[in-house]
């Protein structure tokens, strides 16, 4: 079953795009900020400046425009929490051929916002492209961060994660926020940097579409740790597949590396908002990620002999 798996999972395109980051990783200037985490925090005062974009699947744009503008600002909205911050406004680029096309991706940006409490305050639209295309770029604020460069080996993995929600159409998608009450979404985002302001957590990365496994990548490398991935322990929603649920993204899923004094109380703060998380793994103080399952175990990834985006922790950088 594992060398099954393992071969899904490396021919996954979630995870093979994060390889196309390497074309920039290296070229970075070195500074007081930290290149390859959910935001670039930037050190302001007694805290930090948060500050991220994303760009949107041309598929998603064209096909699904409504649900494109939600996921820009959800996505965005998960960076800053990911990163223990809170929200300040969010602006937006478009391109597309018509105002027509325009308005489906505008209305679902203002969806989510309206829903998370947070302000469009700005951007860029155009309506004489060729193509359709949507980014959007957010700011937000963290007094203490939670940081994909902060994981130590000897520390639990936790996955906490929405299935109150189900599989958006055709795509790898879990979602339990277009149809959430609002007032939910904005209680969830809140628990992130309330664990960070209590010094409760420090190390972890929101699940992109890299999914669990591309995500932890991410983590691993960055911190210049490895992992082993209980795969038994992992929550997922009883209708779908362990094979697909590990490349979903979910509207609310995070990846936690947690000092083990902590778990409980972390996990408690989690299940308080009806949000499931479990300890799914342990921090190991190698370079490779294993998949364990209950009867094997198999390693998935060498990041010391095959790098994913190329941000690497300092203390591990040439």
């Amino acid at each position: 079953m594992l060398h099954h798996l393992a071969e899904h999972l490396h021919q996954a395109t979630g995870i093979l795009y994060k390889q196309d980051i390497q074309a920039i990783s290296r070229h970075y200037p070195v500074s007081n900020v930290l290149v390859g985490d959910d935001c670039a925090a930037i050190p302001d005062g007694e805290g930090y400046l948060l500050l991220a974009a994303e760009g949107m699947s041309p598929a998603l744009v064209e096909h699904e425009p409504w649900f494109a503008g939600w996921c820009a600002v959800m996505v965005n909205l998960s960076d800053i929490a990911a990163m223990g911050g809170r929200p300040i406004a969010l602006v937006d680029t478009i391109w597309s051929g018509s105002s027509e096309m325009t308005q489906p991706l505008w209305q679902g940006m203002q969806a989510a916002a309206q829903a998370y409490g947070v302000a469009i305050v700005g951007g860029h639209t155009n309506h004489h492209s060729p193509y359709n295309a949507l980014s959007v770029a957010i700011l937000g604020r963290a007094t203490r961060l939670i940081s994909s460069f902060a994981a130590r080996p000897g520390d639990t993995l936790l996955m906490a994660v929405d299935l109150n929600g189900a599989l958006y159409r055709q795509y790898s998608f879990w979602n339990a926020a277009t149809e959430a009450d609002p007032q939910r979404l904005r209680q969830t985002v809140q628990i992130l940097p309330t664990l960070a302001d209590a010094g409760l957590c420090d190390a972890g990365k929101d699940i992109s579409m890299g999914g669990i496994v591309g995500t932890l990548l991410m983590l691993l490398e960055t911190s210049g740790c490895g992992a082993v991935l209980n795969l038994p322990q992992i929550p997922r929603p009883d209708s779908v597949p362990l094979e697909r649920w590990l490349l979903c993204f979910p509207s609310f899923g995070f990846l936690l590396s947690v000092r083990p004094s902590q778990v409980a109380v972390v996990q408690a703060h989690f299940q308080q908002q009806q949000i499931a998380c479990a300890a799914i793994g342990q921090i190991t103080n190698s370079q490779q990620l294993w998949l364990q399952d209950d009867t094997d175990r198999l390693l998935f990834w060498d990041l010391a002999q095959t790098p994913l985006t190329g941000f690497t922790a300092p203390e591990a950088a040439p």
